[in-house]
């Protein structure tokens, strides 16, 4: 055990802290919001910010292990994509954004991504809620479905 310790753990821990020290993962960053989309009801806006907005609008929460790497690294890299994907801070401003996809991707558990809701358990919706999240995305952003079908 001292053996592992000398050889592994010891020279672990150092690497740790000096990742540390590296500026990756620290532009915790909120830009202003720029616009809002029109909510079909207070409560799918509710729901959203709740479940979705820390990766999908500029008004993130960063938590205190959002400055702790390598979790920083991968908590940015989250929020940098899903505000690329989707952000209803920059709506009808931000050239590409996929909110015709939201409820899709809530619908088949591919968002939330996994493990958000471990560390967020307000982000944790019921089934109810869910469906009613699902159904606001709906009627706030269309569907996959309906973009396709209007574009043949």
């Amino acid at each position: 055990m001292k053996s592992f310790m000398k050889y592994v753990g010891f020279p672990a821990l150092i690497l740790l802290v000096l990742i540390q020290f590296l500026p990756i993962g620290k532009d915790h960053t909120n830009p202003p919001v720029l616009a809002e989309p029109m909510w079909d009801s207070q409560t799918t806006k509710q729901l959203f910010e709740r479940a979705c907005a820390d990766c999908h609008a500029n008004t993130t929460k960063w938590p205190w292990y959002s400055n702790v790497a390598p979790i920083s690294w991968i908590i940015q890299e989250h929020v940098e994509d899903g505000r690329r994907h989707f952000n209803i801070s920059a709506w009808g401003v931000q050239k590409r954004n996929e909110g015709n996809e939201a409820a899709e991707e809530v619908e088949k558990g591919e968002m939330p991504i996994f493990g958000y809701d471990i560390t967020h358990p307000e982000a944790k919706l019921s089934t109810h809620e869910k469906e009613a999240l699902i159904q606001g995305l709906k009627a706030t952003f269309g569907s996959k479905q309906e973009k396709e079908d209007d574009d043949d």
